[in-house]
């Protein structure tokens, strides 16, 4: 295979298809003959954007490397149906305090020991010790403990009901790791090549270029929606870490490699056109959204909010930059693809910038200086929004931004966008109160109780990190705890589309775009689909053909 050097100078100096010979994998969009046959095992070279710092843990890039490395104890089908995979059923008491698992029978972790509840009540234990902060926020108020009942019988424990625990066990966040790695090997050793129980074993980590994951032979327990059982069908996964989308596309069209990720709006149809199959899945959670800083700087009047809302014609700018690939989002609390949704909370901004230089002028911004920027005792109504280049906020995003950034000045914001590195942005740049005056970004999650994480209250004895909008509100986080103990779902969701209605009303967060996991795959390579829970790449299914 070639290096990550090869790929990008071929790949920035050609940008053309040409037909590269790699083993087990066919290039180019060139459709395979209508008689094609499968080919025994290969290697799979996938151009993914983005290089995490571990292969498991609480960002959605690192969830989907260890899709196919751990198993959970649970999935979620297409139809958002919670399906077995390492448990084989799963139920909750009678008053909802606690949840019983049983355990698929003579599953082991690829270091050779056991899958049996032990291991699993150690997990449930890891994550609420720092072991997966997003695992750890998930499931933070309501975990108790983890009780072993018998070798493949589970019992967690909850402070109160919790009726989406299975839903939310589907992300790859929640995926079960040996007790024997965990206990006895380095934080370094499991953070580069963490021990599962899946269908690929983490082989080799070549930082900055790529990681080499292997086909676990031994493999017993893929989950009920998977196509097949069994084995992998191929020897090898190349992940490679390319992060500029023109260069990705290019390996494409060249055969260096069979499967991209975050393929560019601009080059969809043409791709499509080239016979790749193009996959697109809006992650359901949190959108890409706009949060308002109610703890200081001007966003703390309610007007102020409203009328950067009024200011900006949102749809325009995501069907602009877009071009049909990415949807608008009006909803600043879940996406359209989120059980629960509030069309009433996406609907309640239009563009209007009458009534955004009203609102202004009511503020008391009703001033202009030389520059068209609205002035309010002698301060230039200035903005801060940072983003995170490259990890959060895609190229496609960026552009997304600046047309925001455009807009907003019509009325008199000045908006100062300040990309953030991947590493100072996960270092906690631009996270405090007076570092910034929006945020922008998104949460993936299976149902709307991704509310709870989002605009919990951060309290002194309490913290919480996540509440980008450094909001303290009792009445919205009572809407939101009432819905996560409800058992009856219509009452449920009614309870989250209260929250997303009073987020809207108060103008606490607008939606701009809903966040994509999209992927452009070779002709030559089939059986690659996109798993539920959070869009992620699977890899499992997947065979090639000449």
């Amino acid at each position: 295979m070639p290096t990550m050097k090869s790929i990008t100078a071929t790949s920035i100096a050609l940008g053309l298809a040409i037909a590269v010979t790699l083993s087990g994998c066919a290039g180019g969009g060139q459709a395979p003959a209508t008689d094609a046959k499968r080919v025994s095992g290969g290697t799979i070279v996938y151009g993914h954007q983005q290089e995490p710092a571990c292969v498991f843990g609480g960002w959605i890039e690192q969830a989907y490397l260890s899709y196919q490395v751990i198993d959970n104890l649970v999935s979620l089908d297409a139809n958002h149906k919670v399906v077995p995979w390492l448990a084989e059923t799963w139920k909750p008491s009678d008053d909802q305090l606690s949840w019983t698992f049983t355990l698929k029978k003579g599953v082991t972790f690829t270091d050779g020991t056991p899958v049996d509840a032990a291991a699993v009540a150690y997990n449930f234990d890891y994550w609420l010790q720092g072991g997966n902060s997003t695992a750890e926020v998930w499931l933070q108020g309501y975990y108790r403990s983890a009780e072993v009942v018998d070798a493949t019988t589970v019992r967690i424990n909850l402070l109160k009901p919790y009726p989406r625990l299975a839903d939310n066990l589907t992300q790859s966040y929640f995926g079960i790791q040996s007790e024997k790695a965990l206990t006895t090997r380095s934080k370094e050793e499991n953070c580069a090549a963490p021990i599962g129980s899946g269908a690929f074993i983490v082989e080799k980590w070549n930082r900055g270029e790529d990681i080499i994951l292997k086909r676990n032979k031994n493999y017993t327990s893929p989950p009920a929606n998977a196509k097949h059982t069994g084995a992998a069908y191929v020897d090898t996964i190349d992940w490679k870490f390319i992060s500029d989308p023109t260069t990705r596309v290019a390996t494409l069209r060249s055969g260096e490699t069979n499967a991209i990720y975050d393929v560019p709006a601009i080059e969809w149809k043409n791709l499509e056109g080239q016979k790749y199959q193009l996959l697109k899945y809006v992650t359901p959670g949190r959108p890409q959204q706009i949060s308002f800083n109610t703890a200081q700087g001007p966003f703390t009047d309610e007007k102020v909010r409203q009328a950067f809302a009024y200011s900006l014609n949102r749809r325009q700018i995501v069907e602009t930059i877009g071009r049909g690939v990415i949807p608008y989002e009006g909803n600043g609390g879940v996406s359209q693809t989120t059980p629960g949704y509030s069309t009433k909370a996406a609907d309640l901004y239009s563009y209007d910038p009458k009534k955004a230089n009203s609102l202004l002028d009511a503020a008391g911004w009703n001033q202009k200086d030389s520059s068209g920027y609205r002035v309010k005792d002698g301060k230039t109504l200035e903005v801060v929004l940072p983003y995170g280049a490259g990890s959060i906020i895609n190229a496609d995003g960026a552009s997304i931004l600046q047309g925001v950034q455009e807009q907003a000045k019509a009325v008199g914001f000045k908006v100062k966008l300040v990309p953030v590195p991947q590493s100072a942005f996960f270092g906690g740049a631009y996270s405090k109160p007076a570092e910034r005056d929006l945020a922008v970004g998104y949460w993936t999650a299976v149902n709307a109780g991704i509310l709870y994480i989002n605009w919990r209250q951060s309290l002194p004895d309490d913290p919480n990190y996540n509440n980008a909008a450094f909001l303290n509100d009792p009445t919205l986080e009572s809407y939101i705890l009432q819905a996560n103990s409800t058992s009856d779902v219509a009452e449920q969701n009614a309870l989250y589309q209260k929250a997303q209605d009073y987020i809207a009303e108060h103008a606490l967060a607008i939606g701009v775009y809903d966040r994509l996991s999209t992927l452009a795959v070779s002709p030559s390579l089939k059986g690659v689909w996109q798993e539920t829970a959070q869009g992620g790449p699977v890899f499992y299914d997947a065979y090639f053909v000449k």
